[in-house]
């Protein structure tokens, strides 16, 4: 025992112990400015809502909650999660194999999908109200880019390379509110033109993460186990399947129950509380593969705790904030007919994002472990499931929806934080057990 050298190292874990939490707040607060500026430019395409015709906006709601609703989140987790633990454990080329393998599927399954779509495209525009087709011809290509870009986002975030992936998002939202400005303002195009922008900008974001990892992607694959893999991904592709269900599923349903003008409202309200989201994110998103990449090397972490304190405080000011100043930032924003109806639904659309927010944060942790079980996953699944047949039976109000939504969202966060508390009461017998 050498007393010299145990009480140098005290320090020295201290030391390293601040390097990694100012690290985490560093690259935090860049992620943070980078999502929430890009959700500026985005949000601010909504303010060309005042010179399209009514009916318009609900349609680009309706178009632009499409590819909301895909299944982006889970995408880009799954591949942070791949990357992270192989550059981990140095498998950087089996790594290689599974994005070359996730693009091929992706771009097989949308031609087959864009064939499906044109087929029945009359159906489609019968059912969503509108009548001409070129939005939903755009919208086909926005979903293909919209799936490669959370793939390259999930590399970007497995490297913890959050520069690029800031960059890469306001690269997106300036495209997307430069192209959709000059659509409607000088060529009249309204929800097609809005759509353009959409497009655009998801194709910068892609260039630029394309090409932030290219030194991955461009490695000659190696063979990976195929079935260990498909064990590994599937609770992390159900659990945040259920949650991306529960972020992004109401706007979709409401334009078909209710009119245009009732969508109208609603879009507006989920764009302004959807904006919490941008807020808090960002901690959930660099904690994610720290936890993977320590989870690998069986070393100790806590940073789920600090970064679940630091998003319930951010959720709860800014859902007050969002609840108190919300009839000025509709007027701002929006016609004044929106004002009465959106600024009614804002307090109850905030409030439920503030559950939502969090059980996120333990939703990361949980599934960020190579432990991870299928069980929780499945549980949140069949939530968000049990979510859309609810609302199929309550909507009678716009606010009846948003209630609903609250329920399941307070739901998530019970289910998720008795798999948590699981999770940590069988931690420490794990590590007891010898070798």
């Amino acid at each position: 025992m050498h007393p010299a050298s145990s009480s140098s190292s005290a320090p020295s874990a201290a030391a390293d112990a601040a390097r990694q939490r100012a690290s985490f707040f560093r690259q935090s607060g860049w992620l943070m400015i980078a999502n929430i500026a890009s959700g500026v430019l985005m949000w601010a395409v909504h303010l060309l809502n005042k010179a399209i015709p009514p009916g318009e906006y609900g349609s680009f709601g309706a178009l632009l909650a499409v590819v909301m609703l895909l299944p982006t989140i889970p995408l880009q987790m799954v591949l942070a999660q791949q990357t992270a633990k192989a550059i981990a454990q140095g498998r950087e080329r089996e790594v290689a194999g599974v994005i070359h393998a996730v693009w091929l599927v992706i771009t097989l399954g949308w031609v087959v999908g864009a064939a499906f779509v044109l087929r029945y495209q009359q159906a489609i525009l019968d059912h969503w109200k509108m009548t001409s087709p070129v939005g939903l011809w755009i919208t086909l290509a926005i979903v293909l880019f919209s799936f490669w870009l959370p793939m390259f986002w999930g590399v970007l975030q497995g490297q913890q390379n959050f520069l690029w992936l800031g960059w890469s998002m306001l690269a997106n939202g300036i495209g997307r509110l430069t192209v959709a400005a000059v659509a409607v303002l000088a060529l009249h195009a309204y929800a097609s033109g809005m759509m353009a922008g959409v497009l655009l900008g998801i194709m910068i974001g892609v260039g630029i993460a394309a090409g932030q990892t290219r030194r991955l992607w461009w490695l000659r694959a190696q063979a990976f186990d195929g079935r260990a893999l498909v064990r590994q991904v599937l609770p992390l592709a159900l659990g945040f399947l259920g949650f991306q269900i529960l972020f992004t599923g109401d706007t979709i349903l409401v334009k078909a129950w209710f009119s245009q003008t009732d969508a109208d409202f609603y879009v507006s309200a989920g764009t302004l509380s959807r904006a919490l989201m941008w807020l808090v994110l960002p901690l959930a998103s660099v904690m994610f593969p720290r936890i993977v990449h320590s989870a690998a090397r069986a070393e100790p972490s806590d940073l789920m705790g600090k970064v679940l304190l630091a998003t319930a405080v951010l959720a709860v000011v800014g859902a007050l904030g969002l609840s108190l100043l919300g009839p000025w930032v509709v007027r701002f924003v929006y016609q004044p007919e929106f004002v009465a109806v959106a600024s009614s639904l804002l307090p109850w659309y905030a409030a439920a994002m503030v559950p939502l927010a969090v059980a996120n944060v333990l939703l990361n942790n949980l599934l960020a472990r190579p432990a991870a079980s299928l069980v929780p996953a499945i549980c949140i699944f069949a939530l968000a499931i049990g979510y859309l047949v609810a609302l199929t039976r309550f909507h009678d109000q716009l606010v009846t929806v948003l209630q609903v939504l609250g329920v399941f969202n307070l739901a998530l966060l019970a289910v998720c934080a008795w798999f948590t508390w699981r999770q940590r009461q069988a931690r420490p017998s794990a590590t007891s057990l010898p070798g």
